[in-house]
């Protein structure tokens, strides 16, 4: 049996594109769910639209998500080179000899030609496809032109008689008419090679057996085919694999503003949890598990449970799943990342592992950071209606014994921590007939200003220390005190 052989051919455009992450990491569970390889292949042939260090950034995704490639253009290989830039007189090769072999032409036409034929195809509103009069020029006639300095393309050739099939591993098998088949340049007249001529050469080349990419593709793999065919190669086993979507009607798209995942990594997600969910955009696992590692998701990947719908990015989802990493992280591991988050909020000396050991099952991005714990450094300005909480039962004369009993008892505290903030003040509710939160609510609003933190009144006031804890209690109760009967 064939080892199996996958790539990741992504062009150096900018930012990584989910889809095109998600597609790495289908590629790479192909290949090692069989014990195969993985290859990292640069598709630079479009020049106009390369960009300085982006080369750079798909290094840098592939190792922050853990994709290890087996061959890439930074380990070299046995099919390299691995830059298609770096390939361009195979490509001219080929793309002789495949039109010594029928499969293609020379084809002379200039591109006000093209632009004719596409104008008058849209006059009678008709699919543009070029009915090129160069290929019933003879061989002998074309290469004497190009001996003469002629300026010319490769064009493929393909009879419009019958039809092209192919089996697909998700969506079956497909078949076109192949007089719908646009005959497409394969070889541009500065020698560069297009986009899909330049994949067959190299998937084949390299060994590939396994082609994996979006949907969209679909239709024009038969126009692949025939290439295949021409030349007496071996198929690829292809995997066509649905669209991530926005919603229902639009494609996820860097161009509309959808984050990349430099994006999303920027905003607090961890590589990790990006890479699992991602997983679960287009393909289902048997069960309910949908917490992965990589090396579980190699384990289990099985290429028949790739969905033929499109998959709906969910931000939701996402958050919820990166709140379960970062809970599952060792503390120490948690503080370290939290670290930069912290240095924007918090300016006063206090013990941020303490902040880290309240927060850390509370956050769900680390982005969420400086806006949960902003109360430490500066007490905000809050109503006071923050107080009547109904749930608690608490109102302003209730709130307003709870903060002063409470400020007389931590007073009397010298050993200042959470163990014995938590005996002061939950001794409080019994001695006053209240329930708990009748104090804890009104301390905890004192302390912080705010309706929702990360912790509750003890773990604060043990952050806080005395001293502010102290003179926070006493803004509440002057707060309280104006509202108050006498």
């Amino acid at each position: 049996m064939k080892k199996v052989r996958t790539r990741f051919a992504p062009s150096p455009t900018g930012y990584m594109h989910i889809g095109n992450l998600r597609t790495a990491l289908f590629e790479y569970l192909i290949a090692k769910h069989e014990g195969g390889d993985f290859l990292l292949r640069i598709e630079d042939t479009d020049q106009g639209r390369k960009v300085e260090g982006a080369v750079d950034i798909i290094y840098e995704t592939m190792r922050e998500v853990g994709l290890q490639h087996d061959e890439g253009p930074d380990i070299g290989g046995d099919y390299g080179p691995y830059i298609q830039s770096e390939r361009l007189p195979m490509y001219k090769e080929y793309a002789d000899q495949l039109v010594e072999l029928g499969g293609a032409h020379y084809c002379f036409c200039s591109e006000e030609e093209v632009e004719q034929q596409r104008k008058e195809c849209e006059l009678i509103n008709k699919p543009f496809q070029y009915d090129d009069p160069c290929k019933h020029i003879s061989l002998a006639e074309a290469k004497e032109r190009i001996a003469k300095g002629e300026r010319y393309v490769v064009r493929q050739t393909i009879s419009h008689e019958g039809a092209t099939y192919f089996d697909d591993e998700v969506y079956g098998r497909i078949e076109v008419d192949n007089d719908i088949l646009d005959e497409s340049v394969l070889l541009k007249s500065d020698g560069y090679p297009t986009y899909n001529f330049a994949n067959i050469i190299d998937d084949h080349t390299m060994g590939i057996t396994h082609v994996v990419r979006g949907n969209e593709y679909l239709s024009s793999t038969p126009k692949y085919n025939l290439i295949y065919q021409a030349y007496g190669w071996e198929l690829p086993t292809y995997v066509h694999v649905p669209p991530v979507m926005k919603d229902e009607q639009h494609k996820l798209s860097k161009r509309n503003g959808d984050a990349s995942f430099q994006d999303l990594v920027k905003k607090g997600y961890l590589p990790q949890a990006i890479l699992n969910y991602i997983a679960l955009l287009g393909w289902a696992p048997e069960g309910e598990q949908e917490i992965f590692t990589l090396e579980e998701l190699i384990r289990v990947f099985d290429i028949k449970r790739i969905s033929k719908s499109p998959a709906i990015f969910d931000l939701n989802k996402l958050t919820w799943m990166n709140g379960m990493y970062l809970r599952a992280l060792p503390l120490e591991q948690f503080h370290e990342l939290a670290l930069p988050y912290y240095r924007e909020a918090i300016h006063t000396d206090v013990d941020l592992i303490q902040v880290s050991r309240i927060l850390q099952q509370r956050v769900e991005v680390l982005n969420q950071i400086p806006e949960m714990i902003d109360f430490i450094d500066t007490l905000p300005e809050y109503d006071i209606e923050m107080y009547i909480h109904k749930k608690m039962k608490t109102t302003y004369d209730i709130a307003l014994t709870a903060l002063k009993n409470a400020q007389t008892a931590l007073q009397t505290v010298e050993d200042w921590n959470e163990a014995t903030v938590h005996e002061v003040l939950l001794a409080l509710p019994a001695r006053l007939e209240m329930k708990n939160g009748q104090v804890l609510w009104p301390v905890r609003t004192a302390l912080s200003g705010k309706q929702f933190t990360p912790g509750g009144a003890i773990e604060i006031a043990h952050i806080l220390g005395k001293e502010e804890s102290l003179r926070r209690i006493q803004v509440g109760i002057e707060k309280l005190n104006k509202v108050c009967e006498p």
